[in-house]
Parts: structure tokens; sequence; C-alpha cells
């Protein structure tokens, strides 16, 4: 099997194999999630994690359909552009009676479509046929409910768990009930349309004749309850319509990029798309979940960054990403949680285990840069929108955010930003590669805290001056000033302490002892991304980024191939991840590296095309580039992943070196290029100010031209070459 690489217990999937393609099919709405086999069922094999899940907890564990007795054959599947909808085309095999052949192979076609709601996931299944005989066909459906948790699907062990009740059935429906060790009753109804003909605890089925060129439908609800709340109850096309409906609308007010490359149009399309699918409804806005099936709810960083990279393209995203974690802030000090005031959420959980107690995650704090993030996501939404009013809002958040850096963030007043977990269930590693073994020194010795990572410095620095101008904005002069000679001295000491002369690039990070861990890291494309580096500093640090060692070919790797905790499988020492790539390529661009810009682009561009969907994962292996063949799948990466999805958008940035100023509308191009298998980009519907611009960007040789097709509003366009 070439295609399958086993290392220890673990497979690893080229991402050009069938098998990675057929793995899992995924939909989501709101608070609801599902995954798929290829064939529309959920049966626990490999992974065992398909499901229909709701809140935290999956309410559908086993669902298989079957035509006499028999498992169709599969002809294709796929979930649409839009993401609304999973269809399945099946055939029956031979199938055979006392030895006896009755249907030939080819002749029952099996139409089944999935979509999801809020709550609920509605089926449709059209049975033809096409043969020249009428046909004795028998539909069965087998389901289960066991009501685990996300966290005991991702392997935690319990010792006690709550009242599974005894199914009940009526002539149309079966209804699994869970009482939880959380009191909270969470209930699974699933309802046949029309009834079967035989419904059981565990079965339902119908037995009919279906004649010459005819087709029956059917119609399957299951609707996931909690607390005995009624979820909402529409049939199936009114629920397709309702989710197309709310899709137009939420693509009305983004702004639509359309290239002359097809396949850069398709990853655009899916990026797109899959954003839309991850975000959820909150009280205070749109959310990007950060990805299914393990982090299919908020995370702080995740959520900031998702919400920068699509800045350009959907700026309510980050408004309502700023709105929910400004209501979430920690207020109080917790051990427990790792909270402390003013420090912003790094996750937060529902479903029984995190209502317990059993984790600690229910509002967890265990981050120490979504907090100068929250800051820097602030700053930039009120440059692109110009919406000082909502900053007004979420001022004393923003102050409170300043506040946690220098009093809780800086552990011993060193002036660098340190983390060390308070909880004993809490995260170790509190940078964005959380993984227990992502901070080492050069020997590969593991570092001891409070760690002070390269990247954190950075993005307090950026926190710093965006502060002060959103300070100075709002008159409040002093405290401008404070906060620039802050970064200031934070932007020396790092360049003095954080340098590696002998690696041409700054350390990962300072450990408990001051000591740095002398590695190069990918993190350095997050300190470019601020802007704390000093201009000679960054390009040697870029040119590192991009030697043979760290860069690929489809990308950065987390950690390059001549460090001694390289792995090119591990989650974070050796894996490529888009996200971490697209702040890198912006890195580049801050400081006018444009090639390596476009190698950036034009790395993940080609890692696209062989993916399912042009969908790029949470990561991927990083194995080196070789002809011929694609990038290889990391087993358990989400797919899709919000920040991953986002990356395309924070690429095409970079690559025009697209920024926004709020004083006057001005939409701004620094030495714009294209890579040269793109010839034209067109933006329409960017909202910028109380205006509207249409935009025709032109590759040519040295430079991008650039033509306004439409321009509603006083907005200014600049190029700054």
């Amino acid at each position: 099997m070439e295609d399958v690489i086993q290392i220890d217990d673990k497979w690893y999937i080229l991402a050009t194999s069938s098998r990675a393609d057929d793995r899992t099919r995924v939909l989501k709405a709101e608070e609801t999630f599902g995954l798929f086999d290829p064939f529309g069922d959920i049966r626990q094999i490999g992974l065992g994690d398909l499901g229909l899940y709701h809140s935290g907890t999956r309410y559908l564990s086993f669902f298989e359909f079957t035509v006499n007795q028999r498992q169709p054959l599969l002809l294709n599947s796929s979930v649409a552009n839009d993401n609304l909808l999973l269809a399945v085309d099946q055939t029956t095999p031979d199938l055979y009676e006392n030895n006896r052949l009755v249907i030939k192979k080819g002749t029952i076609h099996v139409f089944r479509s999935k979509l999801l709601t809020d709550g609920v996931c509605h089926e449709h299944i059209r049975i033809a046929n096409y043969g020249r005989q009428d046909v004795a066909l028998t539909l069965e459906f087998g389901f289960s409910a066991d009501y685990v948790d996300i966290f005991e699907v991702r392997g935690v062990i319990r010792e006690k768990r709550g009242l599974q009740h005894k199914p009940e059935c009526t002539e149309s429906s079966v209804s699994f009930h869970y009482t939880g060790l959380d009191e909270i009753q969470r209930s699974t109804i699933i309802n046949f349309s029309p009834a079967p003909g035989v419904i059981k605890p565990h079965s339902a089925s119908y037995s009919f004749i279906l004649p010459v060129q005819q087709e029956k439908e059917f119609y399957i609800d299951i609707a996931c309850q909690y607390d005995n709340s009624p979820t909402r109850r529409i049939n199936y096309l009114d629920a397709l319509n309702m989710n197309k409906r709310e899709s137009n609308r939420v693509l009305e007010t983004t702004t639509e990029i359309h290239t002359s490359n097809e396949q850069l149009n398709d990853w655009l399309n899916r990026s797109m798309t899959d954003l839309q699918m991850l975000t959820t409804k909150t009280a205070f806005g749109r959310y990007p979940y950060a990805g299914v099936p393990w982090f299919s709810t908020p995370f702080g960083r995740d959520g900031i960054i998702t919400a920068l990279q699509s800045l350009w393209v959907d700026p309510g995203l980050a408004r309502g990403v700023l709105g929910f974690l400004s209501d979430r802030q920690s207020q109080t000090t917790s051990v427990a949680n790792d909270a402390e005031p003013g420090k912003i959420l790094h996750e937060s959980r529902t479903g029984e285990m995190a209502a317990l107690g059993e984790i600690p995650y229910k509002n967890y704090y265990g981050s120490a840069d979504s907090t100068p993030l929250f800051v820097i996501l602030a700053e930039a939404y009120f440059r692109r929108t110009g919406d000082f009013k909502f900053i007004e809002q979420i001022w004393p958040n923003i102050l409170q955010a300043l506040e946690w850096i220098d009093r809780y963030g800086d552990i011993d007043g060193d002036g660098f930003v340190e983390y060390s977990r308070k909880s004993s269930d809490g995260i170790l590693q509190q940078g964005w590669k959380d993984s227990n073994d992502s901070v080492f020194h050069a020997d590969g010795t593991l570092a001891e805290g409070p760690i002070a990572l390269c990247e954190i410095q950075g993005y307090v620095y950026r926190a710093k001056t965006a502060g002060a101008k959103l300070a100075a904005m709002a008159g409040k002069n002093d405290l401008a000033t404070e906060l620039f000679r802050q970064a200031d001295a934070l932007h020396h000491n790092f360049n003095e302490i954080f340098w590696c002369e002998e690696l041409e690039t700054y350390a990962l990070a300072l450990d408990g002892r001051k000591n740095l861990c002398r590695v190069r890291s990918s993190n350095v494309g997050h300190v470019l991304y601020s802007g704390i580096a000093t201009k000679e500093n960054a390009l040697r640090a870029a040119r590192t980024l991009m030697n043979k060692d760290s860069f690929s070919g489809w990308g950065i790797r987390t950690i390059p191939s001549n460090e001694n905790r390289y792995n090119p499988m591990s989650y974070h020492n050796g894996t490529i991840w888009p996200h971490d790539n697209s702040i890198a390529a912006m890195g580049f661009a801050r400081y006018f590296f444009k090639n390596e810009t476009l190698r950036i682009f034009t790395a993940l561009f080609n890692a696209s095309v062989f993916f399912d969907f042009h969908r790029l994962p949470e990561l991927f292996c990083g194995f080196r580039k070789l002809p011929g063949q694609g990038p290889t799948a990391y087993p358990v990466a989400c797919s899709p992943q919000a920040w991953s999805s986002a990356s395309v958008f924070f690429l095409l940035q970079a690559c025009l070196g697209l920024t926004f100023t709020s004083e006057k509308p001005q939409v701004q191009f620094h030495h714009p290029q294209l890579p040269d298998y793109v010839d034209f980009v067109r933006i329409t519907n960017m909202r910028v100010g109380n205006g509207f611009l249409d935009l025709s960007l032109r590759r040519h040789t040295h430079d991008v031209g650039i033509n306004v097709i439409r321009k509603e509003g006083d907005i200014d366009i600049a190029v700054i070459v």
C-alpha cells in the first residue's frame, strides 16, 4: 500500500490517495455538526469519531442504511460547493434470493442527501428502478445513540456516566433519552415519513414493490433535544431553502474574489464557504468555531487570528469575535481555569464533562497570546471599518487586556510576557503550539517555565502600538505616549536578547532561568508579522525561514529539519500549518519581501490542489516535496478548520500589500504582486467605510495594474511602489 505510511501505531495517508479523499464528510450548522462516511452512514470504524453532535455531545453514534440487507455500492459522494448539502449516489450490487439473481447490479439507483439546521439532521432518500421488471425491496435503517462527550470520543475515560433510558417507539418515530450527571436530559428523536412498516428500538424498515421506471421517496429527521427544549421542526425542503437564504444573506455582505485561475477560484470559494459553515451565531454576532470535529467551539486565539485573516473580506466577523470575547473576558482570578482579571478566553466548552468540571474548559483562559491578539484585532478592525463607536463600547475591555499584559503577563517584571500553567489539568504550553514537547533547547531537552515565546513578545509589541493608536483616537494622549514608549523599549530589548547570531534568526523562547531556547522555528514568521524585528534581522530571519531545512516546498515547517526534535509527522515539531504560513507571508510582506511572499502563496496553492474539495486541513506532514507526489495528510487534522480556511485571504492580502486607513477611508496597495499563474484578480462588493468598491487587478511584468470598476462613497485608492 504505497499510499499509506505506518509510524508506530498511527497511519499517515497521502493526500492524493482515495483513502484520504473519502474518509469523512462534514456538515455543520450552528451548534450541530455531523461526521459521516462517504455513504452518508455513521459507523464506528477507524478513528471512531463519526456521529451527529450537538453542543459538545454525540447524539447519534450509529446510523446505517441497507437495501435487501446489503449496503449499496457507492457511485459518488460529495458536499455541495456551498457546504449546505451532502449528496450521495448509490446503486445496489447483484442481489440474490435462494441463489437466484433477482436484482441485477446497476438497475436500482439510490440518492441520499443530508443537511443540518441547528439541532436537526434532515435526510431525503429517493429510490428509482431503472430495470426491466418490478422489484421487491426492503430498506432498513439501524441506529443508536451513546451520548458520549466530545472528550470521551477523543479518548478520555470517565469513571461514571449518567443514565441511558430505554428507547421509546411510536408508529413513525424512535426516541432515545439520556440523563447526565449534570442532571440535564438529552434526547435524540428520529422521525420517519412516511411511517415505516416495522419500527423497533434500534431499527426501522420499509418493504414494498417498486415498479419499472418508478421511484419512491422517504424523509428522516433526527432532532437533538437539550434539557427538554424543543427543537425547531421544519421539513426537509423548508430547511434547505432556509439555509440557502441565510447563506446568501451572509455572502451579500462579504467581499467576492474571482481570478483567472480556476483552481485558485476553487480554493477561494471552498475556503469562503468552509469559513461560513464554521461560523456560529452568538448574542454578539458571528463567531468562527475553530474546527471540526475536535474544536467545534469558540477559541480565543483561533477566532482572533481567523478574524484578522479574513478582515479585509468580512469585517463583520471581527466585530462578532471582539464582542463575544469582551463578554467572556475574565474578571477574577481562578487557578482551576488559569484565569486572571483582563485575560482573554482561550476556550469555551459545553457538554456534560465541562458542566461538571471534569475538564477545566467550560471557560478556560490558558493562553498567553489571546490577550495581546485581542488588542491587535480591535485596532485592525477600527482601521478596516472606522467603527469607533464599537471601539468605545469595548474600550474598557481593551484597557483591561493591556493591564493584564503588564500586571499578570509579565510574571517576573523583566519586560517580557511569560506563561506558567496554574491548573494541573490545564494546558502546559500556552502559545499556539500547545503540545507539551513544543518548547525545547537545541539539544532537545524540554524547556522549563515560565516560558517567554518569541512570537508573544511580538504580539505584545504590536498590541502596545495598537493600544496607543486607539488611545490617541480617543483623546487619551498621555496613555498613547506611555504605550508607544513601552513598545519602543520592548522592541529594543527583544532584538538585543532574542536574536541569535549563530542561527541567523530569533530564538524560540526564553526559559524560566532566562536561558535562550536556541532553536529555529516558524514562530519567527509571527515575529515578522508583528513588526518587532529590525529590518536587518528581518531579512536574515526570512532567509532562514525559506532555506531548504525549513521550507519543504509545500510550506514552512513548524520546526526545520536540522533541529533536534524535528519530525515531519509531529503535531508541532515539523509539520506544515497553513495559518502559520499565512502569518509568515504577511510578515514577509510587511518588510516588502515579495518573492518570499509569492513562494509561500504558491506552495499552499499547490497543496490545495491535492486535498479533497481544495480544502486545506488544519495541518499536514512536513515531508519534502517530491516530483509527482502530493503532500502527506496528518491523520487526525481538523478539516475544515477556521484559520486554515481563512489562510488564502491573508495570503492574497500579503501578495497585494493590501491595507486600510480609517481617517479618510483609503485602500492602499503596497508593492502589489501576483504569481505568474494568475493574470487577473477581480474584487467586488468590498465595503469601505460607508461605500463600496469593485476593483480589477491585472498582473504585469514587474507590478500589478489596478482599475476601479465601481466606487460608491468617498474612498481613496493608493498604489505605493
